[in-house]
């Protein structure tokens, strides 16, 4: 089974759009798939409310509920975590993880915050034995409007540094996640294609219209990713 582990102890930075996405795009490749939500809140378990018994099948599981445990005859089992995680509740989900992804915005807090948070996951026994792979992701990231950037590309081709206001926002985050040392793996949008998905139980994958198709292919090299032998422990 292969287990992905989606978290970060700041609420708010997309956890579960990035689980339901993830469990969506699996189930329409025809691979049996568990969700297993373990945030009090349960978004991602309402996700699964929604969704039409016509699309690919997901089992959902409530991970906060007593003895519960991932289906053995599952191909993948996607890990929401719940905002705040720490210490022993924290090491417990990693144990279940072969893959972690930590979402991060594009805000100052949301920097500072996931640099404690990486800080504290890597003193867990199985991040710092190397028995499991972490990843980060830059999520709801603004973009320019086409004009801006063709501004900035043309700009900084003569030597006049200009950045438009999604520039001037990415930048320090890319910058922010090099320095973590853990691979930075994708850029997500902030794009109404989430929403709209989120309310139909759906993934940006499903939709099949115009701006959710072009939002998906920004998915494309964190699926590669987690696809590739890097995203497994050596022991995997």
């Amino acid at each position: 089974m292969r287990t992905i582990l989606v978290v970060n102890s700041k609420g708010g930075c997309g956890k579960s759009t990035i689980a339901t996405n993830l469990a969506a795009f699996y189930a329409r490749e025809g691979r049996s798939v568990a969700l297993a939500d373990f945030d009090p809140q349960a978004s991602s378990l309402q996700w699964l409310e929604a969704r039409s018994p016509g699309r690919p099948h997901i089992e959902g599981m409530a991970g906060i509920e007593s003895g519960s445990r991932l289906p053995r005859h599952a191909d993948y089992a996607i890990l929401d975590a719940p905002a705040g995680i720490h210490g022993a509740e924290l090491t417990a989900l990693v144990r279940r993880a072969q893959t972690i992804l930590i979402p991060v915005l594009p805000s100052a807090t949301d920097m500072r915050a996931t640099a404690r948070f990486v800080r504290d996951l890597l003193l867990v026994g199985k991040v710092s034995h190397k028995e499991t792979r972490l990843a980060t992701i830059a999520n709801r990231v603004p973009e320019a409007p086409a004009l801006a950037r063709a501004a900035e590309i043309l700009l900084n081709g003569i030597d006049f540094p200009y950045q438009s206001v999604p520039g001037r926002i990415y930048r320090p985050l890319e910058r922010f996640l090099t320095r973590l040392r853990i691979p930075f793996v994708a850029t997500l949008p902030d794009s109404p294609s989430y929403a709209l998905a989120d309310a139909r139980g759906l993934g940006i994958c499903e939709l099949g219209e115009s701006r959710p198709t072009w939002d998906f292919v920004r998915w494309r090299p964190l699926l590669d990713w987690l696809d590739s032998p890097s995203s497994l422990p050596r022991s995997t």
